[in-house]
């Protein structure tokens, strides 16, 4: 079995689920003819023709309050906007109308879309296309939050987003589109929403990071590993509801704990980790938690990119300090 790209299973799960169920329907701004601006739909609309995968108007908005109509004749539509900046735009349909649909109508109708996006920095995009916004959309009740971290979660976890039957955020980080390669069978085996992955064990610190900013979590847990400290290593994956049951059975064991995000650090979703550590787990804790994030500005240029991004040194930084506070505690 040949080893695929996260972006290359994006592909796979959309064109698995467009064969199996007639009603997904794939549209966005050059989706069709040019298979998306990072190929994700490349050769969909040759398979399944232009009455499936639509070439839309430069207009997010209507492409947001489409897919509301859509779901509601049901149809299960999969908008993309080309980058997260681009999605503002479409906030008024996605928040006043698909994330209370079910609310509105008493349950009696649901609002099955998954509204895609690539997100994150990392690629020298200029302003608008290195959005990490992801915290505006976890505040929405109503609204699902998926972001994927590698070929095979982004496989399965598409899969179970376009069959849930409310409404999805799916971002996807973009730094780690053709980073990682996997092999990932075209089984359509949906994975669980709402569960957090454990992607590495260890008993001394635990590592909260989803999307690309796992990328360099994974390395610093593996620098830690050589100077004897072992990390166990979070990926939430469903942003909204968070997952905080796993996080809590890590800090059983660890009683430590740093959260890495790319986003700004003011009212990101880090913040939200901490507050449900501190109102579940507070006991457990030897040390306060630790954030290593973006900055509270909007995403630089690529000249400085790097050091907006949380990278390795800040993780393992941070890691040091919360461990050091503990021992100094006599922890």
């Amino acid at each position: 079995m040949a080893e695929i790209t996260l972006v290359q299973a994006v592909t796979q799960a959309l064109a698995h689920e467009m064969q199996a169920d007639p009603r997904v329907i794939v549209y966005g701004e050059d989706v069709g003819i040019n298979g998306g601006v990072f190929r994700a739909t490349e050769g969909l609309q040759e398979r399944f023709g232009g009455a499936r995968v639509i070439d839309t108007p430069l207009a997010e908005t209507m492409i947001a309050g489409i897919a509301v109509g859509m779901a509601a004749q049901g149809l299960r539509p999969v908008a993309e906007f080309q980058f997260m900046g681009f999605i503002y735009p479409a906030l008024d349909h996605i928040l006043s109308h698909a994330s209370r649909f079910r609310n509105r109508t008493r349950g009696r109708l649901s609002c099955p879309i998954v509204y895609r996006a690539p997100y994150g920095g990392g690629i020298h995009a200029p302003e608008h296309h290195s959005e990490s916004t992801e915290a505006l959309f976890a505040h929405i009740p109503g609204l699902r939050l998926v972001v994927p971290s590698s070929p095979a979660r982004a496989y399965g976890l598409l899969l179970a987003a376009i069959r849930d039957p409310d409404p999805v955020i799916f971002l996807e980080p973009k730094r780690i589109y053709r980073a990682v390669r996997q092999e990932v069978p075209d089984s359509g085996q949906a994975l669980p929403l709402d569960r957090a992955f454990v992607l590495r064990e260890g008993g001394d610190i635990t590592l909260i990071a989803w999307g690309a900013a796992l990328k360099e979590t994974l390395e610093a847990a593996e620098q830690l590993a050589a100077e004897g400290i072992q990390a166990e290593v979070i990926d939430p994956a469903t942003l909204k509801p968070l997952d905080i049951h796993t996080v809590i059975d890590s800090l059983e064991k660890t009683h430590c704990c740093v959260v890495v995000h790319e986003a700004a650090r003011f009212c990101g979703l880090g913040a939200e980790v901490v507050a449900q550590v501190n109102e579940y787990a507070f006991d457990l804790l030897k040390a306060p938690v630790q954030r290593v994030t973006g900055y509270d500005t909007v995403m630089p240029y690529y000249q400085l990119e790097d050091k907006y991004l949380p990278g390795v040194t800040r993780i393992v930084t941070a890691v040091k300090e919360v461990r050091d506070y503990a021992k100094g505690r006599g922890l």
